[in-house]
């Protein structure tokens, strides 16, 4: 094997967390990204693999298979050492993994309201929402007060959270999610810098909206919706020529057709 090859859905925030990576550290090209399509069964060759397991991404090295994007993370910038990401000393590697070790709640938080299907529970996860956002306004505080990143430039912690905070562009559209102004100054600082950095460019809000609307539907990993034949993860139609989905994730739902999921023909 030539290259490390990594297995991934490009539309994943998981994979595109290593495209940052590689990104910061200008060795995109020293990777091969294989694409898989969630809407179809796993091949056998990637399923043995993976061991069995769907999880993605995956990174097929000369030694042997990695899983877990922030453990591949961490073998990237081992790997090429030109440019470190992760904070060199002891103390300051330890801050860092304090917060990447809130990424996991913080994630879950958006993905549980963004795929609730119940009007009378919005109020309460668009709080918990907002919980873990104060949690990480309350940690920026403390360690960097006055600064953009958790330390002098974009580092580990915001190659692990900047695609949480593009796919979050789901919540502004479908359930209207606001992060306020007042009490979110440093969070709201910071997730700006990491949206705008060069490095994390690899997708957009229009393609997390379109691709996710299943999720808001209540259907993730490539399962369908009710009444539904086609994934909105599709590639082709490619996003770029289909409509922008219904905001009312909460009335009738979209047609393959309404969502441009039917190719032209």
């Amino acid at each position: 094997m030539q290259k490390p090859i990594v297995h991934h859905i490009p539309v994943c925030p998981f994979s595109q967390r290593l495209e940052i990576m590689l990104a910061l550290k200008g060795r995109r090209d020293a990777v091969t990204f294989s694409v898989v399509d969630i809407t179809r069964p796993r091949s056998a060759e990637l399923l043995k693999l993976s061991g069995g397991s769907t999880a993605l991404p995956i990174l097929e090295t000369a030694d042997g298979v990695l899983k877990e994007s922030l453990v591949i993370l961490r073998y990237f910038d081992e790997i090429f050492p030109e440019t470190p990401i992760a904070r060199a000393t002891p103390y300051e590697r330890a801050v860092e993994n304090m917060l990447i070790a809130m990424e996991g709640d913080f994630t879950s938080s958006g993905y549980r309201l963004v795929m609730n299907q119940d009007p009378a529970r919005r109020v309460a996860l668009h709080d918990a929402v907002l919980a873990q956002y104060r949690r990480i306004e309350a940690f920026l505080a403390t360690h960097n007060p006055d600064g953009t990143f958790l330390f002098d430039r974009f580092g580990l912690a915001e190659a692990v959270f900047t695609p949480m905070f593009v796919r979050f562009s789901f919540l502004e559209y479908f359930e209207a999610f606001d992060l306020p102004a007042e009490g979110y100054e440093r969070v709201r600082r910071w997730r700006a810098a990491c949206l705008a950095h060069p490095a994390a460019q690899q997708v957009s809000s229009e393609e997390v909206v379109k691709a996710y609307y299943d999720y808001a539907r209540g259907a993730g990993n490539g399962a369908l919706p009710m009444g539904r034949t086609l994934s909105s993860f599709v590639f082709e139609p490619s996003w770029r020529v289909r409509p922008w989905p219904p905001k009312d994730k909460y009335g009738p739902g979209a047609t393959d057709a309404e969502l441009g999921l039917v190719a032209a023909g």
